[in-house]
């Protein structure tokens, strides 16, 4: 069987090699050996990292991706957790299009300053409701 070193996998897959050493401290991949000093990898690995990046860009942690893999690094995927972000996401898109929308009319607003906009005072308490209720999140966690 071939197997990959760590700069291979590195150019194949785009995830820098440092990334890769911790992806493997931390459990999510791992290597099969050595050579030399190059880590080698199973090439199925490129298929968990392209895993990795996608459970990363829909917002999973890396401790929720690594419960999505199998002693054996085959994908396991809970659906019912898939949805519960899948409306995430549909969330975050709505609130993401209220900005967008919010920032455009900003930008166009005929209002001589944006402080006179009542729209952008709006935006501003907003944006400081926002900031408070994340603040709290994390002092929670």
């Amino acid at each position: 069987m071939e197997f990959l070193d760590i700069g291979t996998l590195s150019k194949q897959s785009g995830v820098p090699p440092s990334t890769l050493r911790y992806y493997e401290e931390i459990g999510l991949i791992q290597s099969v050996g050595r050579h030399g000093l190059r880590r080698q990898f199973d090439r199925p690995v490129v298929m968990q990292l392209a895993l990795i990046s996608l459970g990363k860009m829909a917002g999973f942690s890396l401790g929720e991706i690594k419960g999505m893999f199998a002693k054996d690094g085959s994908p396991q995927l809970s659906r019912p957790e898939l949805h519960l972000r899948a409306d995430a996401l549909d969330e975050q898109i709505r609130g993401l299009r209220r900005l967008r929308d919010a920032i455009r009319h900003v930008a166009d607003c005929p209002a001589e300053t944006h402080m006179e906009c009542p729209k952008f005072k709006r935006l501003m308490a907003f944006a400081s409701r926002s900031a408070s209720h994340h603040r709290q999140k994390d002092r929670a966690r």
